[in-house]
């Protein structure tokens, strides 16, 4: 071989070595000093182990500032397999102290991952024993468990959260973003191996805690109302009441009870009923059942308290005066139908406020005829009732209406005095609380603002409000119709001495007819003049007698006696009142 063939060669192999080399050279600069950063924290990674700290949930407080769901300390237990040195003696522990099932510990401790939760939710003391054995590969990590101060009190409202602090249901998942917080982290040096390397500084980055929500909800109010709910539902054995109260002039709900409640620190276990003998899908739809808040969730046939609204329409249109005479034989004959009075003997002629205070349906059903259909579902539409009320709580039920084109005679006439449809009780309290707050219609709901920890305000919550759906010559009109049925109709039960209330009963037969199932309701609001409350209460299949006026306005009255007085109001007497008042004193002092 040629000499300078070889000396070619050997050139050629010198500069692609030169070049190799110089790429080489090129490639390591850019990764040692360009992405320096980089891999560096690529390398801190895979030295280093993540522990969350879970982030203090933020508290409801009431209108008041009293704590309804708050936060109890508890304690996060888990196994870093890789720190373990005596697997039988870590898995005898925690069996002992947790009370837990060995095979699913064993399993755990074994489990040859970063990091195995054994449980969470440990409360303080039990966590502490298990600190003390100083087991290694065992960690214990401060966490906290929502905890609700007064067990059942409103719990279809609160709602509850899960194990790891998210809400579920109720305020608790609408405003979980404000609530929850953002979670911390502490991060703890390893070796190759995946071991704590002793003597070094863990890097900690502090949880940040959630907001306090402060909510329109009166402790008391609640209390007072859950309280009178639980008595008539043992008195006739009902399946349910509810009831709201909430101020009409903004839409500030002051309480809203469904009974039976359940336990907010239990909500897992059914309430009046053993879970042994049903399966999954059985114990899934009774806790949804139970956790069902029925004044948002559900529709029903209002029944009579609507036909504050016909009579609404009626005054708005002009179809209409007080003084507008009827008769009543005790049923009328609406195309094929023949539809009775519950009077069967009739009320013979009678006032359209007679009509309202005898709660006369022949009137109601000429009513509505006067007004149409068109007219009527105009009215319908001003007051809400085809939207949802936008309540803050989830699952919110919209009404069941006919199209207004297939309504006929028979349904117009049925609907005038509130059958063959469906709304929710917010639905009807919205539309009544216009009729009477002069002719504004607000949007139902709980939270007002909401705090930091230093107790400073990060947001004020508003809602939308419709002004004048109504004029304000008929929402007085209406008042004054409204407090002639308390003061001297069909709701006199309803009365609470010293007081003008307003309000309206109904008895709705439940679907399908004919079954003896019945709605109990009643709707009332003081001072009738100038109302700053109004509440709703239903009786869902009371046994017995069932008719609202006797059995409904009575519930409202004692509320109403026990927070009137709370809220402020002072009693005005009129001298009849004040006679049977020193009537009744004379007697017990006798007695």
């Amino acid at each position: 071989m040629p000499k300078t063939y070889t000396k070619r060669k050997i050139l050629f192999l010198s500069i692609m070595m030169l070049i190799s080399f110089a790429l080489l050279l090129t490639r390591l600069s850019y990764l040692m000093i360009a992405k320096s950063e980089y891999y560096l924290t690529k390398a801190e990674n895979l030295h280093q182990r993540q522990r969350s700290i879970k982030a203090k949930r933020g508290v409801i407080y009431d209108r008041n500032g009293v704590e309804l769901a708050g936060n109890k300390p508890v304690c996060s237990i888990s196994v870093i397999h890789s720190q373990v040195r005596d697997e039988e003696t870590v898995v005898k522990a925690l069996c002992d102290v947790l009370g837990m099932n060995e095979e699913e510990i064993r399993k755990k401790v074994e489990a040859n991952t970063i990091r195995e939760k054994i449980k969470s939710n440990v409360d303080k003391e039990t966590a502490d024993v298990l600190r003390d054995m100083k087991l290694a590969g065992v960690m214990i990590d401060e966490d906290y468990k929502r905890y609700y101060p007064y067990d059942e009190l409103a719990s279809k409202v609160l709602g509850f959260t899960g194990s790891d602090n998210q809400g579920i249901v109720g305020l608790e998942v609408s405003y979980d973003e404000v609530l929850s917080g953002k979670a911390g982290s502490i991060l703890t040096l390893t070796d190759a191996n995946g071991v704590e390397i002793k003597n070094e500084a863990e890097s900690r980055i502090e949880p940040i805690a959630g907001n306090d929500l402060h909510i329109s909800i009166d402790v008391n109010i609640q209390k007072y109302a859950e309280q009178a709910a639980k008595k008539v539902q043992k008195a006739k054995d009902a399946k349910r009441v509810s009831v709201v109260l909430m101020n009409p002039q903004n839409g500030e709900i002051y309480a809203m009870v469904n009974v039976p409640e359940y336990n907010l620190n239990e909500p897992y276990k059914l309430v009046g009923k053993s879970d042994k003998n049903l399966n999954e899908k059985e114990l899934g739809d009774a806790l949804n059942n139970m956790w069902r808040n029925f004044c948002i969730n559900d529709t029903y046939e209002p029944g009579s308290t609507f036909k504050t609204v016909t009579a609404t329409a009626a005054l708005e249109e002009k179809v209409v005066n007080v003084n507008d005479t009827f008769s009543c034989p005790g049923f009328r004959v609406v195309e094929d139908r023949r539809i009775k009075c519950h009077k069967k003997a009739g009320h013979g002629t009678e006032t359209f406020k007679q009509g309202i205070m005898n709660s006369c349906n022949p009137v109601f059903i000429d009513v509505g005829a006067r007004v149409g259909v068109d007219k009527m579902y105009k009215n319908y539409e001003k007051l809400g009732l085809f939207e949802k009320t936008g309540v803050d709580l989830p699952g919110e039920a919209g009404s069941i209406m006919h199209k207004k084109e297939n309504v006929g005679a028979v349904e117009l006439a049925t609907m005038s005095f509130g059958q063959s449809f469906q709304i929710t009780p917010l639905q009807l309290l919205r539309a009544v609380s216009a009729i009477i707050n002069g002719g504004k219609l607000v949007t139902p709901h709980f939270a007002m603002y909401a705090t930091n920890e230093n107790g400073e305000v990060v947001k004020n919550y508003s809602y939308t409000e419709k002004e004048k759906v109504i004029k304000k010559s008929t929402s007085k009109t209406m008042k004054e119709l409204l407090e002639a049925v308390v003061a001297e109709g069909s709701g006199a039960k309803g009365r609470v001495v010293g007081y003008r209330v307003g309000g309206k009963t109904a008895t709705s037969e439940k679907l399908p007819r004919g079954t003896g199932k019945y709605i109990s309701s009643f709707l009332g609001f003081a001072p009738a003049n100038n109302p700053q409350i109004i509440g709703l209460i239903m009786i869902d299949e009371p046994t017995g007698i069932y008719y609202g006026g006797t059995i409904a306005a009575p519930v409202m009255s004692e509320i109403f006696e026990n927070i009137l007085p709370y809220m402020g109001m002072k009693a005005d007497y009129k001298q009849e009142e004040l006679k049977a008042a020193m009537s009744t004193i004379y007697v017990e002092e006798g007695d």
